[in-house]
């Protein structure tokens, strides 16, 4: 049996050799003979990543408006969104003091009147001078995006009619 258990373990290290640490591989996009092109080969047709089914349901299934979603969108918003259009959506970020392009100002009537999937869509795939976010902003934070801009624009809007009477009745106590 020993012997056995030896003469394995000998052939086992007899199979190691240099070539499996330094096998031949090709670079990123090296030139490979055997595909007559770069290494880099094209994903086979209707290959998709991993997630991209998941991703798209998200994109078409609006979530549920709550206080969370909106204080996800203000989060979100203020990483990604202000630095052009600033906190309070009116197109004064700071890269319109750094000579960029003065952005529209959500509060604008035609933004107002916009549909929600106009700034999903955007956010998404850019327009003018905005680039998409679609790779940085997973879908449902682009929906609480959307959704705080709507907060935004409503707070501008808003009058003491449209608070709900409890909350209207604190508003006027308040000095």
């Amino acid at each position: 049996m020993r012997t056995l258990v030896l003469l394995l373990a000998a052939l086992a290290l007899a199979g190691c050799d240099q070539n499996m640490e330094i096998q031949p591989k090709y670079g990123e996009y090296a030139k490979a003979p055997l595909f007559r092109s770069s290494s880099a080969r094209n994903p086979p047709a209707g290959a998709m990543a991993r997630d991209a089914l998941a991703r798209q349901q998200e994109a078409t299934q609006r979530p549920p408006l709550t206080a969370g979603l909106l204080d996800r969108g203000r989060q979100r918003f203020a990483i990604f969104c202000s630095p052009c259009h600033g906190a309070g959506g009116d197109g004064n970020g700071i890269i319109v003091q750094r000579g960029m392009p003065h952005p529209t100002s959500y509060h604008d009537p035609r933004l107002v009147a916009a549909d929600d999937q106009h700034f999903f869509d955007v956010i998404s795939d850019g327009y003018g001078a905005m680039y998409s976010y679609a790779s940085r902003v997973p879908p449902r934070d682009r929906w609480a995006i959307v959704a705080y801009i709507r907060a935004l624009q409503l707070s501008r809007r808003a009058s003491l009619d449209d608070v709900p009477p409890g909350q209207r009745a604190r508003l006027e106590a308040m000095p």
